[in-house]
């Protein structure tokens, strides 16, 4: 399976192959801050299945800390993907590749929402225990 998507003046496009890794759910507030809304959609992929096709020029990369490498298209400021390089996976939004079939399967940080969800899904006080967090669930 493949999936193309764009920034959001179309300079940069991106493409993802295969299956994510994981899909679900973020609150952590530098989530929040990043993508301007109360919760952040994600899907985790390996790198070799994440690649910028065209206009890899206007891709600029802010890292606020070394789990995270926000990439953005310099001419929109559009955002496009996170490079976790400590768990060697590519958050790529969901919103930038429209085709996804977006399953979420769990929240993450979500000590820290402040968007309460009730849909079923786990909830995990901080990351899963073999991402580096304590792997603690938390109720509805």
């Amino acid at each position: 399976m493949k999936h193309v998507g764009n920034c959001f003046c179309g300079a940069v496009t991106i493409e993802v192959t295969g299956e994510p890794a994981a899909m679900g759910y973020c609150h952590c507030r530098s989530c929040r801050s990043w993508s301007g809304g109360p919760v952040n959609a994600f899907s985790l992929w390996k790198p070799e299945a994440v690649r910028i096709t065209e206009g890899a020029q206007n891709v600029e990369t802010f890292a606020k800390t070394p789990l995270s490498q926000r990439k953005y298209c310099k001419k929109c400021g559009g955002h496009l993907m996170t490079n976790h390089p400590p768990l060697d996976l590519i958050d790529v939004f969901t919103a930038t590749i429209p085709t996804l079939a977006f399953t979420p399967g769990v929240h993450v940080n979500y000590a820290e929402t402040v968007l309460p969800m009730r849909d079923g899904l786990p909830k995990l006080k901080d990351f899963p225990a073999e991402f580096g967090g304590s792997g603690e669930m938390m109720q509805e």
